[in-house]
């Protein structure tokens, strides 16, 4: 992937019982990237997520264009 180390976080408000994802967003300014893990599977697989596409979700997120659960 990238020779850089992810580190790796979850929103603060990510308090739902484990059911979170992580980012690591140090990528993003030297890789251009966001990888996005489950926090329940640290060593499972990766999506790799280009940074503008991932800023485009973030707006929507915010926006609430997904609604809610």
């Amino acid at each position: 992937m990238v020779n850089e180390s992810p580190r790796w976080f979850t929103s603060s408000y990510s308090d739902n019982g484990g059911q979170c994802i992580e980012v690591a967003a140090n990528l993003i300014a030297s890789h251009g990237v966001v990888p996005v893990r489950d926090s329940k599977r640290s060593t499972g697989p990766l999506l790799i997520v280009a940074a503008g596409s991932f800023a485009s979700f973030i707006a929507g997120v915010k926006a609430g264009k997904f609604g809610t659960a």
